[in-house]
Order: C-alpha cells, then sequence, then structure tokens
C-alpha cells in the first residue's frame, strides 16, 4: 500500500500522516492496537480521570475519542470502496460531550478499542487495490481510502503524543 501523496489529502490530515512510520501502515496499526491497549490498562482509576486543564478531555475521553475516530475513519472506509461517494464530517468534540466515558473503567474503553481495531484490521486487510483507490468525499474533502487508513494511523499517534507530552 502506497504511502499517500500531499495531494491526496486535505492539509489538515498532513500532521497525522507525518507521524506515520515507513514500516507498512497495517502492521503500524496491528502493533498500535496492542501498545495503545497496554498504555490505557496500565493507568490508574486516578490518572484515568485526569486531565491537563480545564475544559480539556480526561484519558478516558481521549481512550472513548479514539474509539469513535476508529469507527468514523473504518466507515469511511467501507463506504467509499463500496461505492459511497460523500458523507458527512463529525463534530469529535459534540461526540465527546453526549458520551458516557467517564462514567466506565479505563479498562473497559482500552479492550473496546482493542476489539473494534481487531475487527476493522479484518475488514482493511481484504481490501483489494481497486478498493484502496477507491475516493470519496469526506468533511467537504476528497479523499481515497488508502488514505484513510493512514489518517487512522497517525490520528492515534497524534493522542498517544499529546497524552505523553501534556498528561504525564
Amino acid at each position: 500500500m502506497d504511502r499517500p501523496k500531499p495531494e491526496d489529502y486535505a492539509p489538515f490530515y498532513g500532521k497525522y500522516i507525518a507521524l506515520v512510520n515507513d514500516e507498512p501502515v497495517l502492521d503500524t496499526l496491528e502493533k498500535l492496537k496492542d501498545s495503545t491497549f497496554d498504555f490505557f490498562n496500565k493507568l490508574t482509576d486516578e490518572q484515568a480521570n485526569y486531565a491537563y486543564a480545564e475544559g480539556k478531555w480526561t484519558i478516558k475521553e481521549v481512550a472513548g475519542h479514539l474509539t469513535d475516530a476508529e469507527r468514523t475513519f473504518a466507515y469511511r472506509i467501507l463506504a467509499f470502496s463500496r461505492g459511497q461517494e460523500e458523507l458527512p464530517g463529525f463534530d469529535e468534540n459534540t461526540y465527546v460531550e453526549r458520551s458516557n466515558f467517564n462514567s466506565r473503567t479505563l479498562q473497559d474503553l482500552a479492550a473496546e478499542f482493542k476489539t473494534v481495531r481487531e475487527a476493522n484490521l479484518y475488514m482493511l486487510r481484504a481490501l483489494t487495490l481497486e478498493q484502496l483507490a477507491a475516493t470519496g468525499i469526506a468533511n467537504g474533502s476528497k479523499i481515497a481510502v488508502n488514505t484513510i487508513i493512514y489518517i487512522m494511523a497517525g490520528h492515534e499517534l497524534h493522542h498517544l503524543n499529546i497524552l505523553k507530552e501534556r498528561y504525564f
């Protein structure tokens, strides 16, 4: 699977794609599935409820957001690879505000993330070259399935970096 070129995506996504190393992106997603699960699973309840500033997400909310985003990216991949042409964007802040992530354990949220990723990896591994090249419009911008897979990995890395920089 080829790395997306800057002309393949809206500039906003460049920060995510830049975080993905040169190993095959599906290998990266597989490794992240386990390392992200382990990272969250080892935190205490006190750490899980921590937000680094007023109005910022707790670690539980970050974990839940990663699962929401994973599902959203997977749906875009499914829809565009099957011929759908356009999907709306999503407001991650509204999703988190309307969640009940803080009432759950971080271990439960981590297990849900890992399970969703495992399911998505089955779909991603089965995509044909034609499906990987399929495009659609999400958030008002044209994007290819292949690019969304890189964004999926980079988005996760982005939030893990923020957690390590601002929460610990």
